[in-house]
């Protein structure tokens, strides 16, 4: 079963980035990494010593930022979690209502936080990719390189304190040492590669006794700092000497068992066509393994599975991408001058990180889908590798329509 646009070209998926800048810093050579350390080892980086002069990740946050998000922002639960002694603390104990015109509950409170601060407690800034402007560029950066979704969270905590005990996640995770020094204690999985729905909650006791084994890495990590963990590897971290800041970049891999899903559902909806499929069971079942018709539906459901073009699975796999992440920031009021001040020469170019294809006339996006039927090959090809176009390039009209979709900006 063909599954090409009708217009005879492939999905094109915009630019590629074979440099990969982002992850490149984290981790020097790409290749390398690929190779011996992505979804098999962690690796330790002190990038202060392999470059002399490194400026650490100030560009990305420093406690002065850490101050400002939580004191001037107006940031409400779940963007801010506080945990003491290895729980989670409630909602309550660290929020307010903002007061007069912003009386929104759960704002978080300068005025508690301080107290819990001084008190021993680690404040977890979540979704840093989301109201960061540094942290919101670099992880679609990042997300770009490895073609998987990221996600940042900042952990900041008080001298000689732990944040949360022995544990593992579910993503793969790069540690960003920001400010201050932290120990960190790594031990090997005790459930490798675990999916999103295997949490370390429910291997407590496994976890427990791996953590009294011997470590495969401890290691105290300073400002510029990188550690690399493959997901299921266990680890706690200490603050030593004084405040510690750090960034946690989860990485949330596209797996072999996503891809299972995806062949799955595409062979169930084979089979919803299929009438013998649909058909009862005997009158009077039991639901036996005899009454079942398992030689049946599992030749079926083969016969489905094999059916199957590549292609199909791979265009789910890339719909679920598009919802995984969201586009470079646009601002509605900038996109509304622009619109409204169209001429033919004015420059365009795709909005960064849509996740753009192009399928049957259609440029489909993150941002949404607009048909580009009519526009000369050139212009899109040169629009999808990221080059600048003039609106008449794409006719005044649809590149208004563009601009107003939030598929494309300023040149």
């Amino acid at each position: 079963m063909s599954h090409q646009p009708q217009d005879g070209r492939p999905p094109t998926a915009g630019p590629a980035v074979p440099a990969r800048p982002a992850l490149a810093r984290l981790v020097g050579d790409v290749d390398r990494f690929a190779e011996a350390s992505w979804a098999r080892e962690p690796l330790l980086r002190h990038t202060a010593k392999v470059a002399a002069g490194a400026a650490g990740f100030d560009d990305l946050l420093t406690e002065r930022a850490v101050d400002e998000l939580v004191s001037e922002r107006g940031l409400r639960t779940p963007f801010l979690r506080v945990a003491k002694a290895g729980s989670t603390l409630p909602h309550g104990a660290f929020t307010a209502p903002g007061g007069l015109g912003a009386g929104i509950a759960d704002q978080v409170s300068d005025d508690k936080l301080s107290a819990l601060f001084a008190a021993g407690a680690t404040l977890v800034l979540q979704g840093l990719h989301r109201v960061w402007p540094p942290v919101i560029d670099f992880c679609q950066q990042l997300a770009a390189d490895f073609g998987h979704p990221v996600q940042a969270n900042a952990y900041v905590t008080p001298p000689q304190n732990q944040g949360f005990d022995d544990h593992y996640d579910v993503h793969d995770v790069f540690v960003l040492q920001v400010a201050g020094r932290k120990k960190w204690s790594i031990h090997a999985p005790v459930l490798p590669s675990p999916l999103r729905d295997q949490p370390w909650t429910d291997h407590r006791d496994a976890v427990r006794r791996a953590a009294e084994r011997e470590p495969v890495i401890e290691a105290v990590l300073e400002p510029g700092d990188v550690l690399y963990l493959p997901r299921g590897y266990l680890h706690s971290a200490t603050a030593l000497g004084g405040v510690t800041v750090h960034l946690t970049l989860g990485v949330h891999s596209w797996t072999r068992y996503a891809v299972a899903e995806e062949l799955v559902a595409l062979a169930l909806q084979r089979l919803g066509d299929d009438e013998e499929a649909r058909a009862s069971l005997g009158l009077g079942t039991s639901l036996t393994g005899e009454e079942l018709d398992l030689d049946l539906v599992g030749k079926r459901l083969r016969d489905a599975l094999e059916s199957i073009d590549p292609d199909e699975v791979a265009e789910r796999l890339r719909s679920r991408r598009r919802d995984a992440q969201r586009a470079a920031p646009v601002g509605p009021l900038a996109q509304h001058a622009l619109a409204t001040s169209l001429t033919d020469d004015t420059a365009v170019r795709l909005r960064a990180h849509l996740e753009a294809t192009l399928v049957q006339g259609t440029l489909t996006t993150r941002a949404g889908s607009v048909p580009v039927a009519g526009v000369p090959d050139a212009a899109l090809e040169r629009l999808l590798a990221g080059g600048a176009v003039t609106a008449a390039d794409l006719g005044l009209d649809r590149a208004r329509r563009l601009v107003e979709a939030g598929l494309v900006v300023a040149g």
